[in-house]
């Protein structure tokens, strides 16, 4: 594993601080419910839903963009290279995350990143209609 500098602790700290109310707002207001032909189609049973965007105050970032990616029972979207940084938490359903040198399970209220240029590959595990709501880090 590599060592984290200072600078990439305090941008990181920074980045969490900022976005982390997003998700805290998202999570205390009720979720909608999408039906099965909302958003645009990105894979199979999986449907990306632009939420909102607005602009940041972090140096690296000039807006953040808020997406709902909502998976049907059992969808699954084949693995990407991420555009953007990303800040991202479920807001429905069950996930199994691969990542190049990992895999984990994902339940409601928890949270992952992904970074620009990493690949990324989600399973909605549960009998539920999946949510990951994603805050995409548009660079400056």
């Amino acid at each position: 594993m590599k060592t984290m500098n200072r600078r990439s602790a305090i941008a990181l700290g920074l980045t969490t601080a900022a976005v982390t109310p997003l998700f805290t707002l998202a999570a205390s207001a009720k979720i909608k419910k999408y039906g099965p032909k909302e958003g645009k189609e990105i894979a199979p049973g999986v449907r990306m839903v632009e939420v909102g965007t607005g602009n940041a105050d972090i140096p690296a970032y000039k807006s953040i963009a808020i997406v709902d990616v909502v998976f049907q029972p059992g969808a699954h979207a084949p693995q990407s290279v991420m555009d953007n940084d990303m800040v991202c938490t479920i807001t429905s359903g069950a996930f199994t995350i691969k990542k190049a040198d990992k895999e984990f399970k994902l339940k409601v209220g928890d949270m992952y990143t992904c970074a620009k240029g990493k690949t990324d590959e989600s399973t909605n595990t549960s009998k539920e209609v999946g949510v990951h709501r994603i805050a995409v880090l548009i660079p400056a």
